[in-house]
């Protein structure tokens, strides 16, 4: 790899999908003082809110959402004080 290429705190970090407690290793500079220990070994850790193991479009577990309905409900709601 060309020297001088990456800025000097690029460094392996763990990320870790709270939702699930998935994690996976990779090379970051984001900062973070929290560690977790990763295949024996300490790492910094980035806690996520959703990834990939947990989103519902690369689970295929999605919800579905009745927003037609809603859509009505408001309409008709707010209909009658526009009159």
């Amino acid at each position: 790899m060309k020297e001088g290429l990456h800025p000097e705190n690029y460094r392996p970090v763990v990320f870790k999908d709270m939702s699930n407690g998935d994690m996976f290793l990779s090379s970051s500079t984001a900062k973070t003082y929290d560690t977790v220990e990763f295949e024996g070994e300490p790492y910094p850790v980035i806690k996520l809110e959703i990834s990939n193991t947990s989103h519902p479009f690369y689970t295929g577990k999605s919800k579905l959402v009745d927003t037609a309905g809603r859509v009505d409900k408001f309409m008709s709601r707010y209909a009658r004080t526009r009159k």
